[in-house]
């Protein structure tokens, strides 16, 4: 079934899928996408509605190859939109802009093969910065590169952020991608936690503020043609875990309230919920000795707890868009000869059909990274679900593909995409955000006299984790520390690999310490030459010993070598502050309440520091 453009009497175009020249409700642009969703979901069959309900990975390969699968899906295209009538997937690798837009219009095509021809909804983690890990955020690639969501909230400007996700949302659309798996408005209040890279910091306003401005840039005033329909998470905010274990391994799953602090921790999903966020993820993780207006919560996790979908999300805060749950809460699954599975915390002994029945009893709508169409159907036809409830849960789907205009035309242009996606302006408005976002922590004098920053022209460096090219121009670089001006070092945070499970060795979690030899290494060259020291903090990282030995000390969150040398040099003032604080000690750390902000004794950096030059 092809489906054909054809012109309404009054000009407005459809697309037929009847190639009669009639037209049915449904396929009409003129009616709203309420009224195009209920003539739709009155049409359809018990299996496309199960198909609806799943949200899973696809892999990105040559366009037109259905029949082979690619990345980490274990399924082919074929199987999976034409078989199992899915058409909501989510992609990490891509290849280039145009195999990219050549594959999307040819799984468009398959999709118009399918009984209603229901559009591809194409979704993503964030891709726009520098973190590279497959269970939570994708390097920028062919994209405009800035820092990470920390680095926002370092600068502190709403407005950055709001430019920026008005550039994303261009080069998303162009690429096809009109979902968001983000923003991420999880606060970072425990200090070990794996994912603060992606959050706006600790403090409950900026979060609050920045989703606001998130959400304006990719949606609009409303979602419409032009959108990126935006999955605001980890509700009802996934940063308090105990111990910092991060929620998708089975260590990692108690979020816990010593302080009380739940309702700070929910605050900026009441302000994304306001601003028309278009769907609200739950969290992993599963609460401990919580109590909301005193009554026990079920020690379950968030998408199986119907407490905190239904009669918080739905309910309390009105919240009637798209649930969909973070991946993998069904089935128990091994990849890569690594064990992965389900984070079905608290309901672990349930079987995979009685999981799904208590997500869906509890109000979600979509199963994200699960293709298990098979168990919805046996749901309904045992009785065990009404499909009423399927039918509820469509309808919100439905509606936000309606409202994208996936079913007018979803189909891409080769050369409009080669033009946005990592235009020259885009990529100039990404630099100058990682450099800004530059937080100076500490600047001593020279022996020269006068602060070691900004960088004086004409100096010798030698240089440790910086490419040479990124001081042309300034000095030159030398291999002898002794023979040099000043060492100019980029540090990683610290943290414990583990590699236990799959993906476990790219959530980096665990002490904040610096191993002994990596503080002698540097207290050696500060020995013989001033030392100007980054460290790259994709979460808080202990600096005492290295602060004091280091004549300069600053922390970046995704910032190219271009852009530090920019900073600290001054070409583009750094105006960071910094988004959470810098504990003094591991022991400090161990101490502190996880949901509350701020909360070590005595931090060597508090929240907000930050020199200007």
């Amino acid at each position: 079934m092809t489906r054909s453009r054809s012109m309404t009497p009054d000009g407005v175009q459809f697309r037929d899928l009847n190639g009669n020249g009639r037209m049915d409700p449904y396929e009409d642009p003129r009616l709203s996408a309420e009224d195009r969703t209920a003539d739709l979901v009155a049409r359809l069959s018990l299996e496309e509605k199960a198909g609806l309900l799943f949200h899973s990975m696809l892999g990105v390969g040559e366009a037109g190859a259905h029949d082979t699968a690619a990345g980490f899906s274990p399924s082919t295209p074929r199987d999976v939109v034409s078989g199992k009538l899915l058409n909501h997937f989510n992609v990490s690798a891509l290849p280039s802009v145009r195999e990219t837009v050549r594959w999307h219009n040819a799984l468009q095509e398959l999709a118009e093969e399918t009984p209603h021809g229901i559009p591809i909804t194409l979704s993503t983690d964030p891709r726009h910065a520098f973190s590279e890990n497959a269970g939570a955020s994708i390097a920028a690639g062919d994209l405009s590169q800035w820092p990470e969501p920390l680095g926002f909230a370092a600068i502190g400007d709403v407005d950055v952020v709001r430019r920026f996700a008005e550039i994303a949302r261009a080069e998303y659309v162009a690429l096809g991608i009109r979902a968001a798996l983000h923003p991420q408005v999880d606060l970072a209040t425990e200090p070990r936690w794996a994912r603060q890279g992606q959050t706006y910091g600790a403090d409950t306003a900026t979060a609050s503020a920045f989703v606001v401005a998130h959400l304006e840039g990719f949606q609009g005033e409303r979602i419409g043609p032009d959108s990126v329909a935006c999955t605001t998470k980890h509700f009802p905010g996934g940063g308090p875990l105990r111990n910092g274990g991060d929620s998708h391994f089975v260590y990692g799953h108690d979020q816990v309230y010593p302080g009380g602090r739940f309702d700070e921790h929910l605050a900026p999903f009441r302000a994304a919920i306001a601003a028309g966020t278009s769907a609200i993820m739950p969290a992993y993780g599963k609460p401990i000795d919580l109590e909301l207006d005193g009554e026990r919560v079920e020690e379950v996790a968030f998408s199986f707890n119907r407490r905190i979908v239904t009669r918080l999300l739905r309910e309390e805060l009105g919240f009637d868009g798209v649930v969909v749950t973070d991946w993998g809460l069904v089935t128990d699954v091994e990849i890569m000869g690594l064990p992965f599975p389900a984070r079905a915390w608290g309901v672990e002994d349930l079987s995979p059909i009685d999981r799904m029945e208590r997500i869906l009893d509890a109000g979600a709508d979509q199963f994200g990274g699960e293709e298990r169409t098979d168990l919805v159907l046996e749901l309904v036809r045992s009785g065990r679900v009404p499909e009423s409830r399927i039918d509820e849960a469509v309808r919100r789907l439905l509606i936000v593909k309606f409202q994208l205009g996936l079913f007018d035309d979803p189909y891409l242009d080769e050369e409009d995409a080669q033009r946005i996606v990592g235009a020259p302006e885009f990529r100039e408005a990404g630099h100058r955000a990682q450099a800004e976002s530059v937080t100076v922590l500490k600047n001593a004098d020279a022996p020269a006299g006068g602060s070691v920053l900004p960088l004086r022209p004409s100096l010798r460096f030698y240089l440790e984790g910086v490419a040479a090219e990124a001081v042309a121009g300034l000095g030159t670089v030398v291999d002898d520390p002794a023979a040099a001006d000043v060492a100019l070092l980029r540090l990683a945070a610290p943290f414990e690999p583990r590699d236990t499970y799959f993906l476990e060795a790219m959530f980096h979690q665990g002490s904040l310490d610096f191993p002994p030899e990596v503080i002698a290494h540097v207290r050696a060259l500060a020995d013989v030459v001033p030392v100007v020291v980054d460290v790259q903090l994709e979460r808080p990282a202990i600096l005492g010993e290295i602060a004091t030995a280091a004549t300069a000390l600053v922390g970046t969150y995704g910032a190219s070598d271009a852009a530090l040398l920019d900073a600290i040099t001054g070409r583009i003032a750094p105006r960071g502050r910094l988004p959470f604080e810098l504990p003094r000690s591991m022991a400090a750390v161990e101490e502190s309440r996880p949901d509350v902000p701020s909360d070590t004794v005595d931090p060597l950096y508090p929240f907000g520091h930050g020199l200007d030059l």
